[in-house]
């Protein structure tokens, strides 16, 4: 009974010592990110996933950092390995939570900075996988503020490219606010992104 305690204690602490380190990894891998090291920040985030093999989050991050970085890259050469990394990552994203929203939201803004590299290439090619990625996912959670916010926010430019009316877009913009107040994220590493540019982008419909 003894021995039988002290492998059950014994396993209770490899699992807290594992989830120690990859808090630890993440919290360091975020803060190197907000201090404006990026790269740094993706390198040590594919270390922990490296060892994390079936948590989606490190890939998600690393996606989500390169994509962010491709969206202000005005070098197209730079841009495009950016949108590579962050489609590897994505890749094993998506096997590892196909139906999870946060991960199609990635997905859609990976293929809208492909648009953006190149409109009159991608546009006609992503924009439907765009749209079709970004209805899935708010059918499964139509009250995720980033779920709102990507949709409107890519319907809008849509919108605004075919000289339609924007102002419905701009009201869901509005609704995603009103959810941000209220959504809870699963822990402190879980998506949270997104008031700030809904924020901006609720004044650029004024």
């Amino acid at each position: 009974m003894t021995k039988l305690i002290t492998i059950i204690a014994m396993f209770v602490a490899s699992i807290v010592s594992a989830q120690t380190q990859f808090d630890q990894g993440m919290k360091k891998a975020l803060q190197t990110w907000k201090e404006g090291k990026p790269t740094e920040a993706v390198a040590q985030l594919e270390r922990i996933a490296s060892v994390e093999k079936t948590n989606w989050l490190p890939n998600y991050y690393v996606a989500f950092i390169t994509t962010t970085q491709a969206f202000g890259e005005k070098d197209k050469t730079k841009m495009e390995s950016l949108l590579k990394t962050a489609q590897k990552a994505q890749d094993v994203c998506n096997e590892l939570a196909q139906d999870n929203p946060e991960i199609l939201v990635m997905q859609a803004m990976i293929h809208t900075a492909w648009i953006v590299y190149d409109p009159m290439t991608n546009g006609q090619r992503l924009s439907g996988d765009v749209m079709y990625i970004l209805n899935k996912a708010n059918k499964i959670a139509p009250e995720n503020p980033r779920v709102v916010f990507q949709k409107a926010s890519f319907e809008k430019g849509m919108a605004q490219y075919f000289g339609q009316d924007t102002q419905p877009m701009c009201a869901q913009i509005e609704k995603a606010i009103e959810l941000f107040a209220t959504f809870k994220p699963e822990s402190a590493f879980h998506p949270s992104w997104g008031l700030d540019k809904a924020q901006e982008a609720v004044k650029a419909c004024k």
